[in-house]
């Protein structure tokens, strides 16, 4: 009786939108006013103290193991319950504990490798053909994901207001499409770093089949570790989310650390626009080490660094949509993710999307590009912003 009397005021006070909830015991009741589009079903309760010791954990695991069905949107529950002010995500009372979070060079190996290395046929799967696992940005309505994956590449690079022959640093290179266009498209000499072994393996013979070892190189090593070299341009996407609240400053003092004199940088990365925070379930299953920064935050470490801001650009709309395409993409392939996989690891991942999606929807979470020159430099960048949508490469 007091665990169903528990559920009842936890369920009533986490959603804005009206519910119906299946218990254990076959009873349904519905919470909010309205119709409900979105049926709850426990086919077993989780233990009170493991929802007021971290609620995100206790539910999204859950979730996974099947002790929980949700009939209807992932996503729009999820931003109900991020629009809710005392549901699970803001009452302290159910964020008693957060996973341990290491970042020093073995453990933010350890911790890309866990996410990064899941394979490329996984990755495959869902995203565009560039595998490009970052915000998108749509230009157009009808932009499908690929296109505005390659719009965000040249949007990024153009507002670098590079010049051939120059050379560009890209932190956290991914499946290097960015670097390699820079490299192809803009006339640059580019380096790329990462620490995945798969995206290593995949840029290196990206490099070879498009006979482009005169003007790129990827590197396999962690970006604190390349010593004192500068390059003109430094680019870095989805990156300081992984790094960690206290490496934050040293992020930014080494992104002025490799920019020459006169070097301007484009960092882009998820960003909150209050304060800093992480979520346990991700940190503990998706994103080990993982933390979204304050963009005061950043602001300050930027300014700390000595780097200017000439130009920053909030995209959270856009990442909504690019997560909400990758989970169309993932549930057109889940059977092959399945057998690719397993079930459980397929459910997890397809409510990470969701709710990267109803976070960004709910504006819990935005992604931020940030474009910094070094110093007083910023004067040589065009005095408005026509020259990023006029470039031509």
């Amino acid at each position: 009786m007091l665990e169903k009397t528990f559920y009842k005021t936890f369920l009533s006070r986490s959603f804005n939108i009206p519910i119906t909830v299946t218990y254990w015991d076959g009873k349904t009741e519905t919470y909010g006013e309205g119709e409900p589009k979105i049926h709850i079903t426990f086919n077993e309760p989780i233990p009170i103290k493991e929802i007021t010791r971290n609620a995100s954990i206790a539910l999204g695991e859950g979730y996974m193991d099947k002790k929980i069905e949700i009939d209807g949107s992932i996503e729009d529950l999820l931003i109900a319950a991020y629009e809710s002010a005392d549901s699970f995500f803001h009452n302290s009372k159910f964020i008693n504990f957060l996973p341990k979070q290491k970042h020093d060079e073995k453990e933010s190996k350890e911790d890309v490798q866990s996410h990064y290395d899941l394979g490329n046929d996984f990755y495959n799967l869902w995203l565009d053909d560039t595998m490009t696992y970052s915000c998108a940005y749509f230009e157009h309505d009808d932009d499908d994901l690929t296109t505005a994956q390659i719009n965000k590449v040249h949007h990024i690079i153009n507002k670098l207001d590079s010049k051939p022959g120059r050379s560009l640093l890209d932190i956290g290179c991914g499946w290097g499409t960015l670097m390699l266009t820079a490299a192809k498209e803009y006339g640059l000499k580019v380096t790329g770093v990462t620490l995945s072994q798969e995206q290593y393996d995949f840029v290196q013979n990206r490099i070879k089949n498009e006979g482009l070892e005169a003007i790129a190189e990827v590197k396999l090593v962690d970006y604190r570790e390349l010593g004192n070299q500068q390059w003109d341009y430094v680019t870095s996407v989805g990156m300081f989310e992984h790094v960690g609240a206290e490496n934050l400053g040293t992020y930014f003092n080494d992104v002025a650390k490799y920019m020459k004199d006169d070097g301007v940088a484009l960092i882009h990365g998820i960003t909150r626009q209050g304060k800093g925070a992480n979520n346990g379930w991700l940190n503990k299953w998706i994103f080990p080490g993982g933390y979204v920064p304050g963009i005061t935050e950043n602001m300050q470490h930027i300014l700390d660094a000595g780097l200017q801001i000439a130009d920053m650009e909030p995209l959270r709309r856009h990442y909504q949509k690019t997560t909400e395409t990758w989970d169309e993409n993932f549930n057109a392939k889940r059977a092959e993710i399945t057998d690719l996989m397993d079930e459980r690891f397929t459910r997890m991942w397809d409510l990470y999307l969701q709710a990267s999606a109803a976070s960004f929807a709910s504006g819990n979470i935005d992604v931020i590009q940030y474009l910094l020159s070094k110093g007083p430099s910023a004067k040589t960048l065009p005095m408005t912003r026509d020259y990023i949508y006029n470039t031509q490469h």
